[in-house]
C-alpha cells in the first residue's frame, strides 16, 4: 500500500519553486497553461488554495515534471530533486 501526504501549497511555496527554477512568473504561467494574472494572484495569497483545485493542480504538476519537491517534514518548504537518482 502506498501512503499519501496531502501538502497544502502556499503562494510561498509557489514563489519559491519558481526561485529555485529561475523562471518568471510568465514562465510559469505559459508552462503551465494559466493566465499571468492568475500566478500573480496564487502568489499574493498566503494560502494558494484558494485559486481553483484545476489551476493549483496544473501549476504543482508542472513544477514537480520541472524537478520541485514540495516539503513537509516539520518545516514545510521547496526544494529541488536530486538529479544524479
Amino acid at each position: 500500500m502506498v501512503a499519501c501526504v496531502l501538502i497544502l501549497i502556499s503562494g510561498t511555496h509557489i514563489r519559491a519553486a519558481r526561485g529555485l527554477l529561475g523562471w518568471t512568473q510568465r514562465d510559469l504561467a505559459k508552462k503551465a497553461k494559466v493566465a499571468l494574472g492568475t500566478i500573480r494572484r496564487m502568489e499574493e495569497l498566503k494560502a494558494a488554495g484558494n485559486a481553483r483545485a484545476e489551476t493549483l493542480i496544473k501549476v504543482t504538476i508542472v513544477l514537480e515534471k520541472a524537478g520541485v519537491e514540495f516539503l513537509d517534514d516539520g518545516r514545510p518548504g521547496v526544494r529541488l530533486r536530486d538529479s544524479r537518482c
